[in-house]
């Protein structure tokens, strides 16, 4: 064995530049990095065959001094950091001093700067480490060429031009996403690829998002102590089939954590398919003493302090968020603020103001028939006349009978929405709906004329959707769909606590297999905190005497077979902690309405304000959307009206 002896610097650098340049989008993203360290208010990138051929960076930061030029190239040299204690509070992209030292020892590199205040702008060769006066203004270029011309055998890794082009765009995407105040070019082969001038958050996620990107977000603003959260979430309509769309920062800086990646996917687990995945620009901004950026070579982990706290500030944050229903404030997608500040569908009618999610009043504060005056006195919309005149009396009959008067069962008759005695005679659900139907939003919820968000059911379309008008237009619902995330939600409330049972008249008994037999009896205890009493029938039967309330007219065999499925291949223990919610979302799958079923006025009526009061609306347990609205304005131009 040869004799320990210390490297030459040239190896050494080329060793470093193997952890922090990997590919031309290395060299950028360390250059860019730099240049935002240095102050600068406008950076232009020129790239040349997709950055091995050229690399350049020109940027009107505070330059650097004509002495420091020569200590900017060696290893571990920095202006940045000076102690520990500056390591362990670092708020600058770079520190380490050891970026450009790597790049010159695999790649000829030039480097020009004119300090502010300098007579002129000096320049330095990377090889040569040779000083010369230059021509330039205010600020630094760092001309990177030839990248691995030294290295062949690192030269022959790396892509196709279209592939590492790809790489620097993306990476260009990130500085420019979290520096908006600064303004950027990216120009490849000589064609200008992106000009952002600097402006707004909200401008720049569109301009490299795009407006559907921004049409379809939810703006997330949260703070808690030190931690706050800004930035832009996608609704589950715009989820896509990769992760190329998920750009999150710590203060600043763009990072891939496993944790804050945990955090946003639990955020959208009700909402969104496990196969499809967000679209975000999100930015937490923590202490930099509650961070460590120093864990990864090229920076792009970090770890935190307080790992739980983030993790439940990040989800709670964006689940809160992405909670808000636009049912309940009948903001349509299409209607949302741009990054200019006017609305997606220019010419419109007014839409509705935000609103938070209603909550239920008592019956005692119950609005009398007449709740909705605005709708009444819409004389010219005659197609919302048969509609809101159901509506009126079905509200009628719903109201609480007064103190004084007849009977309640002679009121039941004369009105018609009498309770039903049991799940046998008719479905249950329509009193519930009836019940639903008469709790009133509360005035901040209701639109200009003061109407319900979602408007007055119109009509069924092919027993699957619902046809609606509000004063914005039509509003389009899947009745399956929204009823599954009513019940979905009812459900996680009501098994918090202990659920309302509703014993069948007759039990359903229907033959299972050897395993469900088993599956059914050892987790008997499960099945009855939910609400079932399951029991054995016979040697290959089950019984089943009771069910939860909300699904007392589902199918009760087809709906207990899939919750014996689950329960096989899960213990009980795992189904009932991290399999809760998928558990639920197959009951609410098999109780919610089916199509074909041919609803009433007042029973479409109360299933859109059961909509409008429930979080999550606007999707089913499955990721789909539950409702679409279209705008007159875009009704005016499908037929051409005033053109």
């Amino acid at each position: 064995m040869s004799r320990i002896h210390p490297l030459p610097d040239l190896l050494v650098n080329q060793i470093a530049a193997g952890e922090v340049v990997d590919r031309p989008a290395s060299v950028l993203k360390e250059v860019l990095e730099n240049a935002v360290d240095a102050g600068a208010r406008a950076i232009e990138v020129q790239l040349e065959q997709g950055g091995v051929r050229r690399i350049r960076v020109t940027d009107d930061g505070c330059g650097i001094e004509r002495d420091d030029l020569a200590l900017a190239l060696e290893r571990h040299a920095t202006s940045k950091i000076a102690s520990l204690d500056d390591l362990e509070h670092v708020a600058t992209m770079g520190f380490r001093g050891e970026a450009l030292a790597a790049i010159a020892a695999v790649a000829r590199t030039t480097l020009a700067s004119r300090a502010e205040g300098a007579a002129h702008a000096w320049r330095i060769d990377g090889d040569e480490r040779s000083l010369a006066p230059a021509a330039l203004n205010q600020g630094t270029v760092v001309d990177v060429a030839d990248l691995y011309y030294n290295t062949p055998a690192r030269r022959k890794f790396l892509k196709r031009e279209a592939t590492e082009y790809a790489h620097c765009d993306d990476m260009f995407r990130r500085v420019a996403l979290a520096r908006p105040e600064i303004g950027l070019q990216l120009s490849h082969n000589g064609r200008v690829i992106h000009r952002l001038p600097p402006g707004s958050v909200a401008a720049r996620v569109a301009a490299l998002m795009g407006d559907d990107f921004l049409q379809h977000a939810r703006e997330v603003t949260a703070d808690a102590g030190p931690l706050r959260l800004t930035g832009f979430a996608s609704l589950p309509a715009y989820s896509r089939s990769s992760r190329d769309a998920q750009y999150f920062f710590v203060n600043g800086r763009f990072v891939r954590d496993k944790l804050l990646t945990h955090a946003v996917r639990e955020a959208y687990a009700d909402i969104l398919h496990g196969s499809r995945h967000p679209a975000y620009v999100l930015f937490l901004g923590i202490d930099p003493a509650g961070v460590d950026v120093n864990v990864h070579p090229a920076k792009i982990e970090v770890r935190f302090r307080e790992a739980r706290a983030v993790h439940q500030f990040v989800y709670h944050a964006l689940e809160r968020t992405l909670a808000e229903s636009g049912a309940g404030c009948a903001m349509p997608p299409q209607g949302r603020p741009r990054a200019d500040g006017a609305r997606a569908d220019e010419g419109q009618t007014d839409g509705w103001p935000g609103a938070g999610t209603p909550a239920a009043s008592p019956p005692a504060a119950r609005p009398p028939a007449h709740a909705w005056p605005a709708v009444a006195a819409q004389q010219g919309l005659l197609a919302m006349e048969p509609a809101s005149r159901a509506y009126f009396d079905f509200a009628a009959g719903a109201r609480p009978a007064p103190p004084v008067g007849p009977p309640a069962s002679a009121t039941a008759a004369a009105t018609g929405t009498g309770a039903r005695s049991g799940a046998t005679a008719e479905n249950p659900r329509d009193g519930e709906w009836r019940r639903a139907g008469s709790t009133p939003l509360p005035p901040s919820s209701l639109a200009n004329d003061g109407s319900p968000p979602l408007g007055f059911a119109l009509a069924q379309l092919h027993g699957i959707y619902i046809l609606a008008q509000n004063s914005a237009g039509l509003v389009l619902v899947d009745m399956h769909a929204a009823h599954e995330r009513i019940l979905y939600e009812k459900l996680k409330t009501v098994l918090d606590g202990r659920p309302a049972v509703q014993r069948l008249l007759i039990p359903a008994v229907f033959s299972v297999g050897a395993k469900d037999l088993a599956a059914a009896d050892e987790c008997s205890e499960v099945l009855a905190a939910m609400g079932f009493d399951v029991g054995a029938a016979g040697p290959q039967e089950l019984a089943v005497r009771s069910v939860p309330a909300l699904l007392a007219s589902a199918p009760v065999a087809e709906l207990m077979r899939q919750l014996l499925q689950e329960l096989r291949e899960y213990p009980a223990t795992e189904v009932v902690a991290a399999r809760r919610n998928a558990l639920l979302a197959t009951m609410a799958c098999h109780g919610a309405v089916r199509a074909n079923r041919q609803l009433t006025l007042p029973e479409m009526n109360a299933l859109l304000r059961d909509m409008e009061a429930t979080e999550r609306a606007d999707q089913c347990n499955h990721g789909r959307p539950t409702w679409t609205q279209l705008s007159l304005a875009e009704l005016d131009r499908f037929f051409m009206r005033g053109q």
